[in-house]
């Protein structure tokens, strides 16, 4: 029988996931309400952009891991366990693309457009079958990795019962010898490598389709790379808010150490840097370059209302703002702090999203086309997101950093 003090562990372990399942619900109905009523079109932008935003965020996060495996670094220790949760969002992630498919004459001004022999690329049914393989490539391969890092840390640990345990078996058929956890790391580089190659593809992709078409005469050869850096970026913040969470709520239990976060914080620091460089350098030879046809795309974006103060905005918060905060090095280590600065930084990439896509959906709009609506969308993501990451933890409890039960 179990005890009130396991049956109370036991409840609180369901509570959270119930609750971010809620706000998962609330935004699931401000969408519904949304695409029912009198702008339909307005709900489904939204839609899009948590769509791209929250999926990197989660292909981001995950690919911590497999950097730290490929490059043998021994510093980031639990956080990799955190890094892979975010594995749980990719079936969501998946079936929120395929969605996606039914706001199609919403999304896609060049449904109605005179494409001058683009239509070869640009057609729906050729979109959405490349960008599902793509995204089913992506997240097998996150899986095949994820799948041999569990069986591993299922031997590393010892555990012998558990879902941990039930669900991967054994690190071998041959039983938990050396040469099976060789194998396990062998597999985990193999399939890490192919992810990492297959990340740099799928989101170069995913945004020539999903953001750079919204503009089909508009051409950058650096938008791939730049869209694929800024979902590291995000991931990055996305994994320091969760590091943070858990420091937070196991205090002196927790296994993660200042020295973790500080070194964290400065792969976050150079990812800021790498994103913003990007940003300028797409910025800077589009504008020296002045091809009509290319120039018109940032003419529209920077000195135009209603977006004209919105890129410069985004840039300073992305960019400027963390830059001389994270040049402090205690700042780093200060979990409560990160969680607030790793979050502005999400929300100020919430608006790129928006400053990317906006001026092709909304071309006559006199005023930022942001209101309640697309808060209570971005808030069900979140609740998406969330609850997907408590129940990875809540399945394997052995996982969350704590001293006595990380694995490494």
């Amino acid at each position: 029988m179990k005890t009130a003090k396991n049956q109370g562990a036991e409840m609180r372990r369901w509570v959270f996931p119930a609750g971010f399942l809620a706000l998962a619900v609330i935004g699931g109905a401000s969408f519904f309400a949304g695409i029912g009523g009198s702008h339909p079109e307005r709900a489904w932008q939204a839609y899009h952009i948590n769509f791209l935003l929250w999926s990197a965020i989660a292909q981001g996060g995950m690919l911590f891991s497999m950097i730290m495996h490929m490059t043998r670094a021994k510093w980031s220790g639990p956080l990799s366990n955190l890094s892979e949760s975010f594995a749980a969002f990719f079936p969501l992630s998946f079936l929120l693309f395929l969605i996606l498919f039914l706001g199609r004459e919403y999304l896609f001004p060049w449904l109605h457009q005179d494409l001058h022999g683009k239509e070869v690329w640009l057609n729906i049914p050729f979109l959405f079958t490349r960008d599902l393989i793509g995204l089913a490539i992506l997240y097998g391969l996150g899986f095949a990795y994820l799948y041999n890092a569990l069986q591993l840390k299922a031997v590393g640990s010892g555990a012998r019962g558990g879902a941990l345990r039930g669900i991967v078996g054994r690190c071998s058929g041959k039983g938990e010898t050396d040469a099976g956890q060789q194998r396990c790391k062998w597999r985990m580089t193999l399939f890490g490598g192919f992810y990492i190659f297959a990340f740099a593809v799928v989101l170069s992709l995913i945004s020539y389709d999903l953001v750079m078409s919204m503009d089909p005469h508009w051409i950058s050869t650096l938008f791939g790379a730049y869209s694929f850096v800024k979902a590291f970026y995000l991931g990055l913040g996305g994994l320091l808010i969760l590091a943070s969470i858990q420091y937070l709520s196991n205090r002196e239990k927790t296994a993660l150490t200042p020295a973790q976060f500080h070194d964290l914080g400065k792969l976050f620091f150079g990812f800021c840097l790498v994103w913003a460089d990007f940003f300028y350098c797409q910025l800077v030879v589009i504008w020296y370059g002045n091809i009509p046809e290319e120039t018109h795309y940032v003419i529209q974006r920077t000195l135009l209302a209603p977006w004209e103060y919105l890129a410069w905005i985004i840039f300073a918060v992305c960019f400027i703002v963390p830059f001389f905060i994270l040049l402090n090095q205690k700042i780093k280590t200060k979990p409560a702090f990160m969680i607030l600065l790793c979050s502005v930084i999400i929300i100020g990439l919430w608006f790129e999203h928006l400053l990317l896509l906006g001026p092709a959906w909304n071309a006559n709009a006199q005023t930022i086309p942001v209101g309640i609506n697309d808060g209570l969308i971005t808030l069900g993501f979140f609740g998406l997101m969330a609850s997907a990451i408590a129940l990875y933890f809540n399945l394997f409890p052995e996982l969350v950093p704590v001293r006595g039960g990380e694995m490494r």
